[in-house]
């Protein structure tokens, strides 16, 4: 018997335009990791995903409107002959949302931003290229402007931006994965400066966190955490003259004298005006009337925490919020640099705090620190250790300084935290680190990094400096790399700065046994260049002021004080001097409140401001005091064994100029006390800071003392000295 063949059932295909339901439902969800191959134009059909709204259209060039159709959860789709890939001026999409409807160029339509040149640079580790294409940069692409959005992480499973611009929905900014170099790009029609963005990033455990963009240039004050699309406006600068002189003033022949300040607290905070612009007006001036040659500000990016003073930071490309806007920042170094003033800013490539919209665990894995916490957690201060072994780490590190450097014109960064760097044990006991791969406990991924760093500034940033907080013995910090060094330009003399004021700790009577601590200095003045630090560390945490380090009643400590920094000011070495040590503050630094200046009502505090102001002239304006900071042949020991009496002196010279310095440590005035001297003739007082206008005692040689063919200290004459009490003279010789 025949039997008639079953026809199979009539297919069910996909309506045009449509996607399959799993396609949909990861789309829906804000799962789907290849938004480019389902949205945008995809022969003659185009799909939109704008979950909310009531309806979507096709606009064409000359202005005609075709009705996509919602499929279901926002998907809108249908036919679009004109539209075309990689041609997103061919149509655009009007979105109509319950408020408002919303013409905009389709961000699927725009072809890839990154070329493979680009990608190669990033995967390379080329600083240049992380500056320039990662993060949110507003410009022009195919003649739309836009936010350029790039971000790296090589192990997320997606990643979309949210923003102002798109109600903060992860579902409708998903971006495209560049595989060559683990990058997420897109670009965003019409975003506009000023508004708020981060990362949400589907992280390789499926988890999915909002980030902040690493490279952003803008952020939110703090407690806020997102990021803030930046003005890419040019700022008009007027420092040519600056610029073009910079590269003199920071020379190891210089005298550079450094005014450290913490912005916030400079001033009290007028509510009207941002911190910027009030410094602006008053700061770069009293630098100037103070004799500085360069404010040096602590970490000014972005931190979350304000009790870290911004030693803690995660924006380390924006300015912090908290003191203004990047234009605000440019107008106070710009002024600063009109003032004559230099502008150092503290950068903190050691270590990142963990909070959760940063870097920690950036797409759900050690991304910016080491995996082991034997390396990549920091006990000191509870944050994570940047791997400076990964290219891409590295280069980011190096475009935040150079970011610093180049737009924000600043003459130097001093770098915080080397000595963590640059031992893999630092602050751990046995069992708790991993040695180098020679099995020492050198970090070579952080040498290397601070090399390339150094190597990098001179050669794109000639004339600024790189500073080195650096508290050991390593050797060469200021070497140049060439010959196995760091390279940076100068080092912080810690060394110097903890056994001074553990001298000028002790009570006079004492001190004869302490005598080592005010000279031992001399024994390495020369192994680096230095800077002599009396910085914010050593008036913080229960440490006391300067002026309260110092022995004896109000009056003793005040002459103290005086004495210390006539004696610093003489030292070779750069100076460092953080704010309030020169209104000779009786409070220990609080960060969360201005400086007292209603010290300066009181004769001795004004004394000791005015102290300050003309050592900073005397050192800038005799070349003994600068010319060979860094040479042995400028210095020479004239008294250094006089424990019994607490007396030091010594000889600064730099071509014809000469000048003796001498302190006395003890509250006993030594009359006729003689000192040997090379040159015969008058030696003039030129500053004694027992003086009467800086609140001392007025003892003193009477503005000269003469020679006497009398032998001393290994000289053929000498000079009849009265020292006064707890004081430092200058002689200089007259010609």
């Amino acid at each position: 018997m025949n039997r008639r063949a079953t026809a199979p059932p009539p297919s069910r295909a996909m309506p045009a335009g449509q996607v399959d339901p799993d396609t949909l439902a990861a789309l829906a969800a804000g799962r789907h990791a290849d938004p480019f191959s389902v949205l945008g134009p995809h022969d003659g059909q185009v799909r939109a995903l704008a979950p909310g709204a009531t309806g979507v259209w096709v606009v064409t060039r000359d202005g005609q409107r075709a009705a996509l159709h919602e499929q279901a959860h926002g998907l809108f789709t249908g036919a679009a002959p004109g539209a075309r890939p990689g041609q997103p001026g061919s149509y655009r999409l009007a979105i109509q949302w319950p408020d408002a409807e919303q013409v905009t160029p389709d961000a699927y339509a725009f072809g890839p931003m990154l070329s493979a040149r680009d990608l190669d640079a990033l995967a390379a580790g080329d600083w240049r290229a992380a500056r320039d294409f990662l993060g949110a940069r507003l410009a022009d692409m195919d003649g739309i402007p836009g936010l350029r959005c790039a971000v790296w992480a090589p192990n997320a499973r997606r990643v979309a931006v949210v923003g102002d611009f798109n109600s903060w929905d992860g579902r409708r900014h998903p971006m495209r994965l560049r595989h060559a170099a683990g990058v997420w790009e897109l670009f965003i029609p019409g975003a506009a400066a000023g508004d708020r963005y981060k990362f949400a990033i589907t992280g390789a455990d499926g988890a999915i966190a909002l980030k902040a963009d690493p490279m952003a240039r803008r952020a939110q004050a703090a407690p806020a955490t997102a990021s803030v699309v930046d003005d890419p406006s040019p700022y008009p600068w007027t420092d040519d003259a600056w610029m073009r002189s910079r590269a003199g003033r920071h020379a190891p022949q210089a005298p550079l004298s450094l005014y450290e300040v913490h912005a916030g607290s400079w001033l009290a905070p007028d509510g009207a005006r941002c911190v910027w612009d009030q410094l602006a007006d008053k700061l770069p001036a009293y630098a100037h009337a103070m004799g500085f040659s360069h404010v040096e500000l602590m970490p000014i990016m972005e931190y979350p925490f304000g009790g870290s003073w911004g030693y803690q930071p995660l924006g380390l490309f924006a300015p912090s919020a908290r003191f203004g806007p990047p234009d605000a920042f440019a107008r106070f170094v710009d002024r600063c640099h009109a003032a004559g003033i230099g502008v150092i800013l503290d950068w903190v490539p050691a270590h990142f705090p963990d909070d959760a919209h940063g870097l920690a665990r950036f797409d759900s894995t050690p991304l910016y620190e080491y995996a082991d916490p034997r390396e990549g957690y920091h006990p000191d201060w509870n944050t994570l250790v940047y791997n400076l072994g990964r290219t891409e780490v590295k280069a980011f590190m190096i475009a935040s300084a150079m970011h610093w450097l180049q737009r924000f014109h600043i003459d130097g960064l001093r770098v915080d935290a080397v000595a963590s760097m640059l031992y893999r044990d630092y602050s751990r006991q046995p069992g708790e680190w991993i040695p180098n791969r020679h099995g020492g406990r050198e970090n070579l991924e952080a040498v290397a990094f601070l090399q390339a760093l150094n190597e990098t500034v001179r050669e794109h940033a000639p004339g600024t400096i790189v500073v080195a907080e650096e508290s050991t013995a390593w050797p060469g910090v200021t070497a140049p790399v060439a010959d196995g060094g760091l390279g940076f330009h100068y080092k912080w003399n810690m060394g110097w700065m903890h056994d001074t004021l553990r001298y000028m700790h002790e009570d006079p009577v004492h001190r004869k046994h302490h005598h080592h601590d005010i000279t031992f200095g001399m024994a390495y003045a020369y192994s680096e260049r230095f800077v002599l630090p009396l910085s914010h560390d050593e008036v913080v945490h229960g440490k006391g002021s300067l002026l309260n380090k110092m022995p004896g009643d109000r009056a003793a400590k005040l002459a103290n004080l005086r004495a210390y920094l006539g004696f610093m000011w003489a030292h070779p070495g750069k100076k460092l001097l953080f704010m309030g040590g020169e209104l000779a503050c009786t409070a220990e630094w609080n960060h969360d409140a201005a400086l007292d200046w209603n010290l300066l009502d009181d004769a001795s505090h004004k004394g000791v401001q005015r102290l300050v102001a003309d050592l900073n002239r005397l050192y800038r304006d005799t070349p003994a005091l600068h010319e060979l900071d860094a040479d042995p042949e400028g210095f020479a020991w004239v008294v250094m064994d006089d424990a019994d009496n607490s007396v030091a002196a010594f000889l600064r010279r730099a071509g014809g100029s000469l000048v003796l310095a001498v302190s006395n440590f003890t509250p006993v005035a030594r009359h006729g006390y003689r000192i040997g001297v090379p040159v015969a003739g008058t030696w003039t007082e030129t500053l004694n800071t027992d003086a009467g206008c800086y609140g001392g005692s007025g003892q003193g040689n009477q503005g000269a003392a003469r020679t006497a063919a009398e032998p001393s200290h290994g000289h053929a004459q000498s000079l009849p000295l009265t020292l006064p009490p707890l004081s430092t003279l200058f002689l200089t010789l007259e010609d």
